[in-house]
């Protein structure tokens, strides 16, 4: 089956990796650095839309969440606790990479995130191999669920939404995505993903090399 999808759009957060900054981890962060819950949360929802969309770089989305007294620890004991926090999710990142070559798919991330996380992560974790545009709040200045997000990372990659899927783990950005004619898959572990995927066509393949009179076959097994 040849699939009319020719484009993929991913979150990052929950997808391929772990989220990059939410509630447990500054729940974490605000036990091991002895902080304020109350204050530290109250000070993040003012703060975090303007670093996502790249108004204020991380230093100063810090200062005013963290650092907007003296604390007994740096900058960069913090940003390393933060950093800490992201793993990957291997067997998502070796599907999606195999689907692209498979089936020669563009691949743009559609993400909310700051900079700085998402510099690090995209590069830490091998994203940039096979990702071919990252459509970053901080880079568009706009984010989820604002529509507007969706319509850039079309033009940027040069899509059309219904040869275009998108996944995410949260069900009301799969739906925005939908309402602009995409297809959308909510996210919820790799079984469920994969097997939307090949509903759409994208199914993995499994090749096997058989010496039979000197011909190499690829068989067709199904998801995988």
């Amino acid at each position: 089956m040849v699939s009319a999808i020719k484009t993929m759009f991913l979150d990052v957060g929950g997808v391929l990796l772990t989220n990059g900054w939410d509630r447990g981890m500054r729940k974490r962060a605000i036990e091991l650095f002895q902080l304020d819950l109350e204050e530290v949360n109250e000070r993040h929802h003012l703060t975090f839309d303007a670093y996502e969309q790249g108004s204020i770089p991380l230093q100063e989305y810090l200062d005013r969440v963290i650092f907007y007294e003296p604390r007994p620890f740096t900058h960069e004991q913090f940003w390393k606790f933060m950093i800490a926090q992201s793993t990957p999710i291997p067997e998502m990142i070796d599907l999606i990479r195999q689907l692209k070559t498979q089936h020669q798919l563009k691949i743009a991330t559609v993400s909310n995130e700051g900079r700085e996380l998402t510099l690090y992560r995209m590069h830490r974790f091998g994203l940039t191999e096979f990702v071919d545009v990252f459509v970053s709040s901080c880079f568009v200045r706009c984010r989820k669920p604002d529509p507007q997000i969706f319509r850039m990372a079309l033009d940027l990659t040069q899509s059309a939404p219904e040869a275009t899927v998108y996944l995410d783990d949260r069900p009301m950005f799969v739906e925005i995505a939908q309402s602009l004619g995409l297809h959308g898959i909510h996210h919820i572990n790799y079984e469920s993903t994969r097997d939307a995927l090949a509903e759409l066509g994208l199914a993995l393949e499994v090749v096997s090399v058989l010496e039979v009179a000197g011909v190499a076959t690829a068989t067709h097994l199904g998801p995988w």
